[in-house]
């Protein structure tokens, strides 16, 4: 499940096999847009910075984004305010509109091309409604210039919607390359296939940083990880790792894409926006079917059922890539950004964007950056104020309550459940005891494996995901290929 934009986009530059050296002053660990904004403004400020990325440019999160640079992020802005002040909904705001604009003037710094377009929350239920209503009063609260007003190039029967004017849409391939240019221009390293394992021994003036290649000496380590990989500050416990679809497809003569960016409130979510292509096409992009990462019995089917839905609004669309991205959503309603617990400001982190990565991402670097040079800005200082609220502790109750019941269902399942003899046909996976132990057995490209089915980081019995072909926790969303190397989460170190 590659994006079209991974697919369509040429390798982005990198240091080739050259680092990481002994020591830099900052070390970065993971190449997304995060990762690559906070070392170009590093490097701007002369540090010696290294980015080491455990994939490759892009791999995760950034590539396989829908890349709306947006201030309407569906109901974000309303679930902020049930949850939180105004002040610092305003300071939510204001720190997306600085990520926004730096992002779009380096892009036009750059020559990048990009496309200015409205965004639309839409809602085709009367609880729908209601909660635009509530996301429009948020929004007006924070300042945004948000109004009624509903699209006219969809084949969709919408029962309201809001609107906010002159928002981007964007290749997210095309910003990491620009970047990592200018991160090695600025001799910044970028290293693939180096990953963070650990730390060794503190010392009193630096870090030693643990690597599939060795150890790296630096005064701060920055993870850009989605979830910290060395959590330090019990993040895994106050967020919910959710995985949602994409696709792109080739619309038949007579139908377009629509002009707008559209986003539905109602479940099951629905995204919709153009994707031009290197030969002047313009493709339909469509996301949703979000759902918590290892819960749904098939993963497949919510790949099935976008192109359905399409098929539905777009007879005779032509599906030319799928793909899913995994994200994460913090208890608070806001990214958690900045130095992690007892690691006396030399090791800060940044996750928790609720799918909004595009102004969130850039918004965190800026932060971060401040942050190591003793200048936080003042939307950064109220957001890191914020304090845990009753509605706060009712999302992490109810949270960890769900995950509760998963380590006890998975437990009981797979010791109930004995493995068959026959291997699993081929791109499925079973979970069952043999000898008393959990195993997952799984078939990919002809080759049977088996492997402990129960995840590392807190005993989750794992699960088989059809889509990607990989051993997903319903715990903490850590996921294992079929051969057990981690691809992604809280038990990836």
């Amino acid at each position: 499940m590659r994006s079209h934009w991974l697919d369509a986009s040429p390798a982005i530059s990198t240091s080739g096999s050259e680092g990481p050296y002994e020591w830099h002053d900052v070390v970065v660990a993971g190449a997304g847009l995060t990762g690559l904004t906070t070392a170009v403004l590093l490097a701007r400020a002369g540090k010696d910075v290294a980015v080491l990325e455990a994939r490759s440019v892009g791999a995760l999160a950034t590539g396989n984004t829908t890349g709306k640079v947006s201030l309407l992020q569906g109901s974000v802005l309303s679930r902020i305010r049930e949850h939180q002040s105004d002040d610092l909904l305003r300071a939510y705001v204001e720190a997306n509109q600085e990520g926004q604009a730096w992002l779009l003037r380096h892009l036009d710094e750059h020559d990048v091309p990009y496309q200015r377009r409205d965004a639309y929350t839409l809602a085709f239920s009367d609880d729908g409604v209601a909660t635009l209503r509530a996301e429009l009063a948020a929004a007006q609260a924070a300042g945004l210039d948000v109004d009624w007003a509903e699209p006219t190039d969809l084949p969709l029967d919408v029962a309201g919607a809001i609107r906010l004017a002159d928002q981007a849409q964007i290749n997210p391939i095309d910003v990491l390359q620009v970047l990592a240019e200018e991160l090695l221009d600025r001799n910044g390293l970028i290293v693939e296939g180096v990953r963070v394992t650990g730390l060794g021994p503190r010392q009193q003036e630096y870090l030693t940083v643990e690597t599939s290649a060795g150890e790296v000496h630096t005064y701060h380590l920055v993870l850009a990880t989605g979830v910290p990989v060395l959590d330090r500050g019990g993040h895994f416990a106050t967020l919910s790792a959710h995985r949602s679809y994409a696709a792109t497809y080739r619309l038949p003569a007579g139908l377009a894409p629509p002009h707008g960016m559209h986003l539905s409130i109602d479940a099951p979510d629905r995204t919709l926006r153009s994707a031009p292509t290197a030969d002047g096409e313009e493709l339909l992009l469509v996301g949703g079917n979000d759902h918590r990462v290892g819960r749904p019995d098939s993963h497949a089917a919510a790949v099935d059922d976008l192109d359905a839905w399409v098929q539905q609004h777009y007879p005779g669309a032509r599906r030319t890539h799928k793909w899913s991205a995994q994200d994460y959503r913090s208890i608070h309603q806001i990214p958690l950004v900045g130095a992690l617990p007892h690691s006396e400001e030399r090791i800060l982190s940044a996750t928790g964007y609720a799918k909004w990565g595009m102004t969130n991402a850039v918004a965190a670097a800026l932060a971060i950056t401040a942050q190591i040079h003793d200048h936080t800005p003042r939307w950064a200082e109220t957001l890191n104020a914020h304090t845990t609220s009753a509605a706060d502790v009712a999302t992490g109750i109810k949270d960890n309550v769900l995950v509760g019941a998963q380590l006890a269902t998975g437990w009981a399942s797979a010791e109930l459940t004995s493995l068959p003899h026959e291997a699993p046909a081929e791109g499925e996976g079973v979970v069952g005891q043999r000898h008393g132990r959990p195993l997952g057995v799984s078939t990919v490209d002809g080759t049977t494996c088996a492997v402990s089915a129960v995840c590392p980081h807190m005993g989750g019995i794992l699960r088989w995901n059809d889509a990607e072909r990989s051993w997903d926790c319903p715990l903490h969303a850590s996921r294992f290929a079929p051969e057990t190397h981690p691809p992604g989460g809280s038990g990836a170190a």
